[in-house]
């Protein structure tokens, strides 16, 4: 399967916002002052006072695109409320539970800390559609705002939300089964040195595990650094030492999850959507039994689905399209492979702390350790190639790509999956092939990434 992506090349928002390296265009303080005056303007309507949340992550250069936006967002004449560093899920949780009319992420979520971005929440606390990014996209390039600049009192003012991570907490403890608790448990938590420091350490020692932490010491530059879901193998090793039951390693922004088990070994998002969409099966709690994944989860977890009587249905790659997916069929669960998980009856948007309470909580229900759990899917072998790429191309117009995947699909046939797509985030082309035979996936796989290389670099 090769992705069309002719739409997504041409706009600046990619699939989790806008993304780049901090200083850098599209990650300007300029720019981000024109997408703040441009966020305040699509959701300014009335006559009543608007406001507009704002959180970040730890890296350095959250501070300058903070005040950027915060300064574009002023002199449409709307009201910002800051708060601070926060995980995206509690940002999302904040903008509606405070009842703003719109909020901004500076995150760049798993990339080091050079990069940044900015991604946009609607009041109800989901992501923008991509017509509302678009929108934004056409009034950064115009001069329409220039004549609508506010004056004297009508000018924005921006107040800070003292309390934001104990709101967040608050709500992560009351979304866990009231008649459970952690107590006896020892918790291992990677905070990756980044939004959940404070708040994830709080919500699992409140609900009375004893926990370990590292990560836990941001200093602007050392997000994601060999740290948090991008490498579990830190978090196993502080299971290993310490002996908890539990390893739970999050990203940067803290919207999605890798999790070990007592062992070390890794748990990633397809086994967590498994474990707790059979447990949600049992307690007919998943509307027509249906979970919703990405392309990019294994084929295990469709055939698991089917032996339980669910349902797997797929979307392109991203937490949002997942969510668009699950909202407009009524679906309560859905998430990605790399662990943004998103259990709709209590937030808009992946959640990592809130996905290890939902595994915690079926663990205990079933008084098992999350060793006995893995077994609930077996994996088909999969193979996953990053290619960094100097330019972008419809890659199905370029035929040494186009014939390498082609070929691949051939010798696959039904017994296999080939997915090639450009990343939303970076300047790189995903070679995913999935099958029964390891060895010949390897292969195939290092043919079209081979391909690429010598068309695109």
């Amino acid at each position: 399967m090769l992705e069309r992506t002719q739409q997504i090349m041409k706009r600046l928002f990619g699939t989790d916002g806008i993304r780049g390296v901090a200083n850098e265009e599209p990650m300007t303080t300029e720019t981000a002052m024109k997408v703040g005056r441009a966020t305040a303007y699509i959701f300014k309507g009335g006559s009543k006072r608007h406001r507009i949340v704002i959180g970040k992550d730890t890296r350095l250069s959250g501070y300058m695109l903070e005040t950027a936006l915060a300064s574009g967002i002023c002199s449409m004449g709307v009201d910002v409320l800051l708060v601070g560093p926060l995980p995206t899920p509690g940002i999302a949780f904040i903008t509606s539970s405070m009842r703003a009319d719109a909020g901004v992420v500076i995150s760049a979520s798993h990339n080091p800390f050079q990069d940044n971005g900015i991604k946009i929440f609607s009041g109800d606390g989901f992501k923008l559609p991509d017509e509302k990014e678009l929108e934004i996209e056409q009034l950064l390039s115009s001069d329409e705002l220039t004549r609508l600049r506010p004056t004297a009192s009508e000018v924005g003012k921006a107040f800070r939300v003292e309390d934001a991570v104990g709101r967040y907490v608050v709500f992560l403890k009351s979304a866990f089964p009231k008649d459970l608790d952690l107590s006896g448990m020892k918790i291992a938590v990677d905070c990756a040195h980044g939004a959940a420091y404070r708040v994830a350490p709080a919500v699992f020692e409140e609900l009375g595990a004893h926990v370990v932490t590292c990560g836990h010491e941001p200093n602007g530059e050392n997000i994601n650094a060999g740290c948090g879901s991008l490498y579990p193998q830190v978090v196993s090793t502080l299971v290993k030492e310490t002996k908890a039951d539990i390893g739970i390693a999050l990203d940067g922004d803290a919207d999605r999850v890798i999790v070990v088990d007592e062992n070390g070994t890794e748990f990633n998002g397809d086994k967590i959507m498994a474990v707790c969409a059979g447990q949600m099966m049992e307690n007919r709690e998943l509307k027509d039994g249906v979970l919703v994944a990405t392309v990019m989860s294994n084929m295990g977890l469709e055939v698991f689905m089917k032996q339980i009587g669910g349902l797997l249905i797929r979307t392109q790659v991203g937490d949002r399209y997942v969510v668009e997916k699950m909202v407009k069929g009524g679906y309560k669960l859905g998430g990605e492979q790399s662990g943004h998980i998103i259990f709709l009856d209590y937030n808009t948007t992946g959640d990592g702390i809130l996905s290890a309470l939902m595994l915690l909580a079926v663990m205990i229900r079933k008084n098992k350790r999350l060793s006995e759990l893995a077994g609930v899917i077996t994996d088909f072998p999969q193979v996953l190639k990053n290619v960094r790429v100097g330019r972008r191309v419809v890659l199905a117009d370029v035929p040494p790509i186009a014939s390498a995947i082609s070929e691949a699909e051939r010798r696959l046939g039904d017994n296999g999956r080939v997915l090639v797509r450009y990343s939303g985030t970076e300047n790189k082309v995903r070679v995913m092939l999935e099958g029964e035979d390891s060895a010949l996936i390897t292969s195939l796989a290092a043919g079209i990434a081979d391909a690429i290389e010598k068309e695109l670099l």
